[in-house]
């Protein structure tokens, strides 16, 4: 038995801190704990370093759980009692931050709604007519109004991801050939290609996803510039936006189609040239 305590207090008398590897003789004052199942040297932690390397792990969040590098053993944290009107402003304080990430997206859908909204009205009054746009809404079923003028973004945007201009660019490379009158059109549009490059999908550009947005939400008001200056003589605001928006649509995507073809036969005629030797070596 009295080996037993003497081996105890030789280990007690050999403990070094893990955190500052002082010993006893380093500071005699000091407290230690053993916080963990470490055996041996490392079992042993100063309470004032230990209580350092916690807070550098919670990073302010004393709620945070900590556990031993070594054995992955959780630390048992206790805090003192707290008074009734400290226990109060805790809790309070816990119930609102959990409760304000819920609050913001809410807060952030909504301001979409009602932006969406807001849009909506816009574009009918701008389509439409502003004066004729507002008998509309007024005579309309407001819970009509609530759901349909948030759709007018959607539907927009969602008609901007169709890329119709890819499937007649397909259709042009597979038939360019057989119909001549292209390549008198656009010369060297039906050519042969020594290969075939690689696409990069453009939804997976972030730039493309900013573009599809801007120019959905655009659309309207360009396809009612277009309606006035091409089909001024239409007296219908409605018909004369309809007939800017057709005629933009088209011209824009001829447009593009002979564009994105013209990168393709780019990139299949380019050529990788000899690395230039220099003189002398």
């Amino acid at each position: 038995m009295s080996d037993q305590t003497g081996l105890a207090l030789q280990q007690a008398m050999d403990r070094s801190c893990w955190v500052c590897f002082a010993t006893d003789e380093d500071d005699r004052t000091a407290e230690w704990v053993r916080p963990c199942r470490c055996r041996g040297s490392t079992k042993w932690v100063h309470q004032t370093c230990l209580q350092r390397w916690v807070d550098e792990k919670q990073r302010g969040n004393s709620t945070a759980r900590v556990a031993c590098p070594q054995c992955n053993a959780e630390y048992l944290i206790v805090f003192p009692k707290l008074g009734p009107v400290v226990y109060v402003l805790d809790l309070a304080d816990r119930l609102i931050s959990k409760s304000c990430p819920f609050a913001a997206a809410g807060i952030m859908v909504g301001s979409i709604y009602w932006t969406a909204v807001t849009y909506g009205a816009v574009t009918v009054m701008q389509v439409v007519g502003h004066k004729e746009g507002l008998d509309v809404m007024e005579r309309a079923d407001p819970l009509f109004l609530l759901i349909g003028l948030p759709t007018i973004p959607v539907m927009l945007i969602l008609g901007k991801m169709i890329r119709w201009e890819d499937y007649v660019l397909r259709l042009w490379r597979k038939y360019s050939n057989k119909l001549q009158i292209l390549n008198s059109i656009f010369p060297g549009i039906g050519c042969p290609v020594p290969r075939i490059p690689a696409e990069a999908n453009p939804l997976a550009d972030h730039v493309s996803a900013t573009r599809i947005l801007c120019g959905a939400l655009v659309f309207p008001t360009i396809a009612t510039i277009v309606g006035k200056l091409m089909f001024s003589s239409v007296n219908s605001n409605l018909q004369r936006t309809i007939l800017g928006g057709i005629a933009f649509v088209a011209i824009k995507g001829a447009f593009k189609v002979y564009f994105k073809q013209q990168q393709y036969l780019r990139q299949a005629h380019r050529k990788i040239l000899n690395y230039p030797e220099q003189e002398g070596a």
